[in-house]
C-alpha cells in the first residue's frame, strides 16, 4: 500500500469541470464507504471546496482509485483524466503540506482551507475510512500549517474572495450603502461575505437559506437584515441590487427565467450576482442577460492576487518549513515501512525459541544432564539462526557476493578479517 493523492484544482480545471465532482455535505459518507469498499483502497478521505475536489487514499493501485473517482460522479475517465493531478508518496505529503498552508489556493495564503481539510479529516473519521498513515499524515500537515502561518507573513495583506466580491461591488456602485444586499446560503463562506458587505453599511439586507433558522441566525448579526426561505426568492429577487451565494445545492437556484422577471420589476436597474459555489446556484445563461453583473468563483482570480508580490518572501520561507517537514515525515514513513519485515523476523525468532525450549523440557523430563540441555539448546539456536544467511553467502553468485557480505556485516556487526 502507497500514499496516494489525487484531484482536480482551479489551476488544473475550469469550473464547469470542478462543479461535476464536487462532493455535498451529505454525499461524503457514502463516497467513503463506497471507495474503501474497493479492494485496492484501505484508507481514504475527500476534500471538496469551491476550488478543489482532492481524494487522499492509501492503494497499491492507484488507477482504480482514480477511476472510481469518475465513476462515482458518471463521467467517462477520459472526460475526467487531462485535469487530474497525480501524486504518490514524498509528493502527496507535500502536496497535502502546501494546500493547507494556504500556498495552493486562489487566495494566496487564505485561512479557510485549513478549517475544511480538518473538515474532511472529521467526515473521514466518522466514516471509518481514515487509518493509521491518513491519520499521521493530517495531524502532520496540521501541524505545518500552523508553524506555516505562525512563523511567516504569509496571510498578511491577502484579499479574501469574500473581500473581493466587495471590492468589485464597489467598483460597480460605487457606494454599496446605498444598495440592498441579499445573501442566498447561511455557511462559512455566506457569513465572511455578510461581515465585509455589512462593513459597509448597506441600505438593507436579506439572508435567505433552505432552513429560515440558520437565516434568522446571521441575520441578527445586523440591524437592518431580515430572514427569508429559498421558497420566497422569485417574489424578493427584485428588490435587491447586489446578490452574493453559496449553497450546497446540486442544481441551480436562480435560474434565467426568475432573473429576467426581475429585471423586468426592476426596470432593468443593474443587478450584480457573485455566484461562488461549485456547483454554480446560478444557471450560465444568466450572464447573456442585459444589466446583469454575473461574476462566478474563478472571475474573482485577479483581485484576489492584489497583495502577492508583497507576500513572496513569506512564500519562500513557508516552502523552507514545508520541504523540512517533508524530509522528516518521509522518515517515518519508510519505519512504517520496515514493521512488517521486522515483525516478521522476530516471529520467525520466537517459532526457533519455542520449538527449542519444548526440546529441552521433554530431555530434562527423561533425566537428561541439565548442562547438556542447555548445551545443545543453545547450539541449535545458533544454528538455526544463522543457517539461511550462511547458506544464503555460501550459494550467492559473483555479483551478489560483495553486497551480501556488506549487509551481513552491518546487519550483525562483524569486523571482516584484515
Amino acid at each position: 500500500m502507497q500514499l496516494f493523492a489525487f484531484g482536480i484544482n482551479h489551476n488544473t480545471a475550469p469550473l464547469d469541470v470542478r462543479e461535476q465532482v464536487s462532493f455535498p455535505e451529505n454525499t461524503m459518507e457514502h463516497a467513503l464507504h463506497d471507495l474503501v469498499g474497493r479492494d485496492p483502497v484501505k484508507e481514504a478521505a475527500i476534500v471538496s471546496t469551491c476550488n478543489r475536489t482532492e481524494i487522499y487514499c492509501c492503494t497499491d493501485k492507484p488507477e482504480d482509485a482514480m477511476t472510481w473517482l469518475a465513476d462515482f460522479h458518471h463521467l467517462p475517465t477520459r472526460q475526467l483524466d487531462p485535469y487530474l493531478y497525480k501524486l504518490s508518496r514524498e509528493q502527496a505529503v507535500k502536496h497535502a503540506f502546501r494546500v493547507a498552508s494556504g500556498l495552493d489556493s486562489m487566495v494566496l495564503g487564505e485561512p479557510q482551507i485549513l478549517g475544511q481539510l480538518k473538515n474532511a479529516v472529521k467526515s473521514a473519521e466518522h466514516a471509518g475510512t481514515l487509518g493509521l498513515m491518513l491519520h499521521k499524515l493530517f495531524q502532520r500537515t496540521f501541524y505545518v500549517a500552523k508553524e506555516v502561518r505562525t512563523s511567516t507573513e504569509i496571510g498578511a495583506s491577502s484579499v479574501s474572495m469574500a473581500a473581493a466580491a466587495a471590492r468589485l461591488a464597489e467598483r460597480i456602485f460605487g457606494d454599496i450603502g446605498e444598495q440592498s444586499v441579499l445573501f442566498i446560503g447561511a455557511g462559512e463562506m455566506i457569513e465572511l461575505c455578510a461581515n465585509h458587505f455589512g462593513a459597509r453599511n448597506p441600505r438593507h439586507i436579506t439572508v435567505a437559506n433552505r432552513t429560515v433558522e440558520r437565516a434568522e441566525i446571521l441575520a441578527g448579526r445586523f440591524s437592518n437584515a431580515k430572514a427569508i426561505t429559498l421558497s420566497d426568492l422569485p417574489e424578493q429577487l427584485a428588490h435587491h441590487d447586489i446578490v452574493v451565494t453559496c449553497t450546497a445545492s446540486p442544481l441551480p437556484i436562480l435560474g434565467k427565467g426568475m432573473v429576467e422577471r426581475a429585471l423586468k420589476i426592476r426596470k432593468h436597474r443593474p443587478l450584480f450576482i457573485v455566484d461562488l459555489a461549485v456547483p454554480r446556484d446560478v444557471e450560465s445563461e444568466v450572464a447573456e442577460l442585459d444589466d446583469v453583473f454575473l461574476y462566478y468563483v474563478d472571475d474573482l482570480a485577479e483581485i484576489v492576487k492584489e497583495g502577492l508580490d508583497s507576500r513572496q518572501n513569506a512564500v519562500a520561507q513557508a516552502e523552507t518549513i514545508i520541504d523540512s517537514n517533508v524530509v522528516d515525515f518521509m522518515r517515518w514513513m519508510a519505519t512504517r515501512e520496515m514493521v512488517p519485515t521486522i515483525r516478521a523476523l522476530r516471529d520467525q525468532g520466537e517459532r526457533y525459541r519455542r520449538h527449542e525450549l519444548a526440546k529441552a523440557h521433554k530431555l530434562l523430563e527423561k533425566g537428561e544432564d541439565p548442562k547438556k540441555v542447555i548445551e545443545s539448546l543453545s547450539n541449535s539456536l545458533a544454528n538455526k539462526f544463522l543457517h539461511v544467511p550462511s547458506s544464503t553467502l555460501n550459494h550467492a553468485s559473483t555479483d551478489e557476493q560483495d553486497e551480501l557480505v556488506d549487509l551481513v556485516n552491518r546487519l550483525y556487526q562483524l569486523h571482516r578479517p584484515q
